[in-house]
């Protein structure tokens, strides 16, 4: 068989062969490859020693940053290549490091090593493709299969286990039987490792184009009680409400897979409701009422990104989200859409408003979002016409008012707050006389403004 190569990755491969050395593309990439998949990166082994890599890329300065593991970064315009000596590894004891790593001459002793077939596959033009455990058979069938024993594979690195789902996840692939049997068994132990870890595969999964199949496998699996406790709440929750068809785990998973794959507003999917749990009343009808489950939502998530040591600005973000993703029954004006707008941000109003459609959609077949239409394209028609709705967008500033006379202080913010007002409600305001003006008839005229404090 015959991959085509970039050509800064094959004169990498060149270049180590030139110089005697075995040299191939190794794992994501040629499973990418081989799914006709653009890979992201490329990553070359080889039987050549770090410091032989050094002395060959030279004049490409190469980056030693992984050097003490074997691998060697070698920058090129197109892209940087990671190069890696074939090693072969000693026992696990802590779930994520070997006892011992050796550099190895034998791709088959790196392939051995690695955690799914499916990216246990190394190839070069010179050699073709090596694939001594059927990799390339994974890949038809659609499955996801440790190297060797499962059991193994896993208690080297707990992380695997999460790897899996990701991978099932991302590809729309099975985890076969024992894979998936063994993962379960040793799930418990996934509490072992670093949040960051965990985090980085979680948010991995949620950005996938049906993310609710990988929390299925996670519930399943027995490890979403282990990384998002809060979420198992939901699962056999009855809403109690006429305007819910779905239980409230079903209805949060239809509405992930319905917002576009955007980590903050796909967390803001999964957390909108999940402080339903813990706000349910009934009315004597039996009817199941959620007062303030948004404001509720937002503390739950912010402690939940806490745990999961996510950016500021992405809890930020996201906590918005949870916490307005109720004011679609709001019945805004015009200025009081400039207002959310403000409050949002220009670059958020969208997600809100795609919250809002998949959440009402996945609530009743029968919803309606028109109304979300409705207020999305009067959002693009004032973003369009760049009105006002921040103080920084009016025509005038706080430099201004105080040539013509104003003291610096709050007085400067009174009265830009108090145009902003005017001009939400009447855009054409915005123009510098026709504010100077505004504002020489609310507080006087200009030749009096000299004499004040």
């Amino acid at each position: 068989m015959k991959i085509n190569i970039p050509d800064y990755v094959q004169l990498t491969i060149d270049i180590l062969e030139e110089n005697g050395f075995e040299a191939y593309i190794v794992g994501g990439a040629i499973r990418d490859i081989l799914l006709n998949k653009t890979p992201m990166d490329f990553d070359i082994g080889t039987n050549a020693l770090p410091e032989e890599v050094e002395k060959i890329f030279y004049n490409f300065k190469p980056i030693s940053v992984g050097k003490k593991f074997g691998t060697i970064v070698v920058p090129q315009k197109k892209g940087n290549v990671e190069i890696t000596t074939f090693r072969n590894e000693g026992v696990y004891k802590d779930g994520r490091r070997p006892e011992w790593v050796n550099f190895s001459s034998n791709i088959i002793d790196d392939l051995s090593r690695r955690d799914f077939t499916i990216n246990a596959m190394a190839y070069s033009k010179k050699t073709g493709l090596i694939d001594p455990f059927n990799g390339k058979v994974d890949l038809e069938n659609k499955t996801i299969k440790t190297v060797g024993s499962p059991e193994k594979r896993f208690k080297e690195d707990y992380l695997r286990i999460l790897r899996a789902v990701r991978f099932s996840t991302e590809l729309g692939f099975n985890i076969e039987e024992n894979t998936f049997n063994a993962g379960k068994k040793q799930s418990k132990n996934i509490s072992n490792i670093s949040q960051e870890r965990i985090r980085d595969e979680f948010f991995k999964i949620l950005l996938s184009e049906t993310p609710s199949k990988g929390i299925k496998i996670l519930e399943k699996m027995e490890i979403l009680n282990i990384i998002l406790p809060e979420l198992v709440e939901t699962i056999g929750f009855d809403q109690k409400n006429p305007h819910h068809e779905k239980e409230l785990y079903f209805h949060t998973l239809c509405v992930l897979d319905n917002v576009p794959p955007i980590l903050n507003l796909r967390l803001a999917a999964l957390f909108h409701d999940i402080g339903k749990p813990y706000t349910q009343t009934l009315d004597n009808e039996g009817i199941g009422h959620y007062y303030n489950h948004d404001k509720i939502g937002g503390e739950i998530t912010k402690n939940i990104l806490k745990r999961f040591k996510a950016s500021k600005d992405l809890i930020e973000k996201t906590i918005v989200l949870v916490v307005e993703h109720m004011n679609h029954h709001n019945n805004f004006s015009e200025k009081g859409l400039k207002r959310l707008i403000n409050k949002i941000s220009k670059e958020e109003i969208f997600n809100l408003l795609n919250l809002q459609k998949a959440d009402i959609k996945c609530s009743n077949k029968n919803a309606s979002i028109d109304h979300i239409i409705e207020r999305e394209k009067k959002v693009r028609e004032i973003l369009e016409n760049k009105e006002a709705i921040s103080i920084k967008d009016l025509d005038i500033n706080g430099k201004d008012l105080i040539e013509m006379g104003f003291g610096e202080g709050k007085i400067i913010g009174d009265i830009l707050n108090y145009l902003l007002e005017k001009v939400m409600e009447e855009p054409e305001l915005n123009e510098k006389e026709k504010l100077k003006e505004k504002v020489e008839a609310t507080f006087g005229p200009l030749k009096d403004l000299k004499d004040r404090p």
